[in-house]
């Protein structure tokens, strides 16, 4: 994992600028905006991170947190339709050497299906219900490759059979209703996949499918990423998920990070007050526990109204610790509190580490 300064962005490159990074995807203080008749809804305001080849980042946070629209920013799809006219988007999004805010749509569409692809989060709505499944694969491969559609269908079943869709050569006429939840998930990561795409973005995989399929799935990602050696952003609210298939963990909160490091260290020591909320609220089944699970109080914050200071103060219990108001006031910023592990958070070390300690970790 790449090391971040205190913005979020890689230590030893500019935080703006022209100049390509290392990193294989990097973001760079990534803005997205959407006007209102309320209001500025800041869905994501001042995100920064990067990723390498072969390595899985998982995105984590509640409903309203930022998580995919900083997934649908990378891949170009603000910029379609009518939304278009309206998203206020700055900053920077390079794959591989090309910046992808300021290239043009037709850019950005090339390398669409191609460079990265998507896996979206209900796969009856993302895919057309009128046309057939191998159709829509074999639409997807030919957008990109210059053959025919006996070639492009011959790939199409080639890419069920590897995605463990059951007589893939009579599945590939199917229609997506015809197709269990579980099946159509496979067939929509044999469609981002089609390609061989070095960016795979997974829009809450599991959601909706039972703990077995579930399994399947996050095995199957994580198979087909050892194949092609792809980058993998898992977008999810699961830390479940999070913790059988990541790499490394940004968490999100009010459309910015608070946490942000590898899977081990969020997990084990983890840093900001949202963290160990999520964390008190995951259940565990590898070993007994009495305790109840500890929920987050409050919502979640309007991104119109985001709480000043602190986005996350009228949450956090211990907001009222650090002195002079500061939680209300001032908004922090990222921090180095280990080797590649960052937090933004108005605690001293010194109070992490007793909170964490004393009351925190007992409990999971």
């Amino acid at each position: 994992m790449t090391e971040l300064s205190k913005t979020g962005a890689a230590v030893g490159e500019p935080t703006s600028g022209r100049q390509a990074p290392e990193a294989f995807l990097e973001v760079r203080d990534l803005k997205v905006h959407f006007p209102t008749d309320d209001g500025l809804v800041k869905s994501v305001d001042g995100l920064s991170f990067s990723l390498e080849k072969g390595r899985t980042l998982a995105i984590v946070g509640e409903s309203g947190s930022g998580k995919s629209v900083t997934s649908q920013a990378i891949m170009g799809l603000h910029r379609l339709g009518t939304r278009g006219k309206n998203v206020r988007m700055s900053g920077e999004i390079w794959l591989d050497g090309q910046e992808l805010v300021s290239a043009s749509p037709d850019e950005v569409r090339k390398l669409r299906g191609r460079e990265m692809a998507m896996i979206f989060q209900d796969p009856l709505s993302a895919m057309h219900p009128y046309y057939k499944v191998g159709d829509q694969i074999v639409e997807a491969y030919r957008v990109h490759h210059k053959v025919t559609k006996k070639v492009a269908r011959a790939r199409a079943i080639e890419m069920l059979d590897r995605v463990g869709i059951p007589e893939p050569a009579k599945r590939v006429d199917g229609y997506p209703h015809e197709f269990s939840g579980g099946m159509r998930q496979r067939a929509m990561i044999a469609m981002a996949l089609v390609n061989n795409p070095e960016l795979l973005i997974a829009d809450e995989p599991t959601t909706a499918l039972d703990v077995t399929v579930q399994a399947q799935i996050l095995d199957l990602i994580r198979d087909l990423q050892k194949e092609f050696g792809s980058a993998v952003i898992m977008i999810t609210h699961d830390l479940g998920v999070v913790a059988e298939i990541a790499d490394d963990v940004l968490v999100m909160y009010g459309g910015r990070c608070v946490e942000r490091g590898s899977a081990d260290e969020v997990f084990e020591r983890p840093q900001h007050p949202y963290t160990w909320g999520l964390l008190g609220s995951m259940p565990r089944i590898d070993r007994e526990t009495s305790e109840r699970l500890i929920p987050v109080k409050g919502s979640p914050p309007s991104l119109i109204n985001v709480p000043s200071g602190c986005a996350f103060h009228p949450r956090c219990p211990y907001a009222d610790i650090p002195k002079g108001n500061v939680t209300r006031t001032v908004r922090p910023e990222l921090e180095q509190v280990s080797t590649g592990h960052w937090s933004a958070c108005h605690l001293s070390a010194e109070d992490r580490e007793r909170i964490w300690t004393e009351e925190i970790a007992p409990k999971l």
